[in-house]
């Protein structure tokens, strides 16, 4: 499947608008049958101390990219407990999948949880702190699978609600895996995660601490930005500093390089482009008195836009080259592709939004700008329509306002209950909508 982020804009809004027809077509069906929302929210409550246990021996356990031994083990063995079929282990490394299948057919639905930490030391002073030195989850994803974790166990529960199959991905090294290692979604998606069978669409979630408890946020189309890492190496000649004429000051170089690339952000791409490109360290040179002759730098490129992913990539090239040249020098650039454009589904988020405002109240779904932080959700949604939003974690009155991989990252354990009641109801009104419209 062509993801909807790569098609040209009018071909996207035809698109949507089919799509979106559809969903009105089935809006009867939006609302969840009698009384289910309240069991769902009566079964969520009834295991908050269960949910914060969990969620606890995950942050206190952390285990970076590639590395979540433990971690898959723990999940692995929960959802067999559970009774949930097909459990494998071992995908993308220590990827975890499984299905649970209601008493009647239908459409398959994925949730995709992520199960790395971050090379953090932790500084809160607090119960659960991480045993593990230099090694915190920073970020929240051991909220997401403890709140995967918790969807499992409340539909289990309730099969005759599922109108056809949920798939459940727990995924390995979203952070980025070691250099070298291939990881995350796309190794996954590679070893047949999202295959026998393919959902006909996937939902995800992520801790937002700007967000309070209670709250969701959400964007409709590009949600989260692109990511490449940017390699560069300036060539120069070495030469005695007192005689520079002799050699080509790759330090030089390397200045006018990092100076003439801001100006593709300032001058070359259209303003209202959302686009970043930071570099982030500069290392070159032996000594005070010698004219180095290598440079290196190293940087990120963010944006909401495929099309000016690549734009940018040529620009850079192009002024690399001309830069270094003018100097008599040579330059070096690679890319380490990353996330791609996290990009949800706009049909998909018009359909889903009724039921975040039927289980939150409408004042607490929130609308939120495209962040430039990437996720690599977005290639399980190149093959599926997805949605991505973000569970509010944060609480000011208790002064948990911390944010993304911060060594003082921290969340308010209500937002686990909130975070499996929301994500039960999107599946089953998903599944319930489009299970009518077969």
């Amino acid at each position: 499947m062509v993801s909807a982020h790569r098609m040209h804009r009018h071909e996207r809004t035809f698109v949507a608008g089919v799509v979106l027809l559809a969903a009105f077509a089935t809006a009867a069906h939006a609302d969840a049958p009698p009384g289910r929302t309240q069991r769902i929210a009566a079964a969520a409550e009834a295991m908050r101390a269960a949910l914060s246990a969990t969620r606890r021996d995950f942050h206190m356990h952390p285990e970076l990219s590639n590395r979540e031994e433990r971690t898959s083990r723990v999940v692995a063995e929960k959802l067999r407990a559970l009774g949930l079929a097909h459990v494998k282990t071992g995908v993308g490394r220590y990827g975890v999948t499984a299905i649970l299948d209601g008493t009647t057919p239908g459409p398959v639905v994925a949730v995709r949880a992520d199960m790395d930490a971050l090379p953090i030391q932790e500084t809160n002073d607090v119960p659960y702190k991480s045993l593990v030195p230099g090694v915190k989850h920073a970020c929240g994803h051991d909220v997401h699978t403890t709140v995967a974790l918790g969807v499992a166990e409340v539909l289990r529960a309730m099969p005759e609600e599922i109108h056809g199959r949920i798939k459940f991905l727990f995924q390995p090294a979203e952070e980025g895996p070691p250099q070298g290692e291939e990881g995350g979604s796309r190794l996954m998606i590679k070893e047949g995660a999202m295959d026998d069978p393919r959902p006909a669409a996937i939902f995800g979630l992520h801790t937002n601490p700007s967000l309070e408890v209670g709250q969701v946020g959400y964007h409709s189309g590009p949600a989260m930005a692109s990511s490449d890492r940017v390699y560069i190496t300036v060539h120069g000649k070495g030469a005695h500093g007192g005689q520079p004429q002799l050699g080509v000051d790759a330090v030089v170089v390397a200045a006018g390089c990092v100076t003439a690339l801001q100006h593709i952000r300032s001058r070359r791409i259209d303003p209202l482009e959302p686009m970043v490109l930071t570099l982030g360290t500069i290392h070159g040179g032996t000594r005070s008195n010698v004219v180095a002759d290598e440079v290196k730098i190293e940087g990120t490129l963010r944006t909401l836009s495929e099309d000016v992913r690549r734009q940018v990539q040529d620009m850079m090239r192009e002024t690399l080259t001309d830069v270094a040249a003018a100097y008599g020098a040579t330059v070096d650039l690679a890319f380490e592709q990353g996330a791609a454009v996290t990009y949800n589904e706009p049909a998909l988020v018009d359909e889903t939004l009724p039921t975040l405002r039927r289980v939150l109240g409408a004042q607490n779904v929130v609308a939120l700008k495209p962040l430039m932080p990437a996720e690599d959700f977005s290639y399980f949604q190149q093959l599926s329509p997805g949605f991505f939003y973000f569970l509010g974690v944060g609480n000011r009155a208790r002064g948990i306002t911390a944010g993304w991989h911060t060594p003082d990252f921290d969340v308010d354990e209500a937002s686990l209950v909130v975070g499996v009641e929301v994500m039960a109801n999107v599946l089953l009104d998903y599944l319930d909508r489009h299970a009518a419209s077969r």
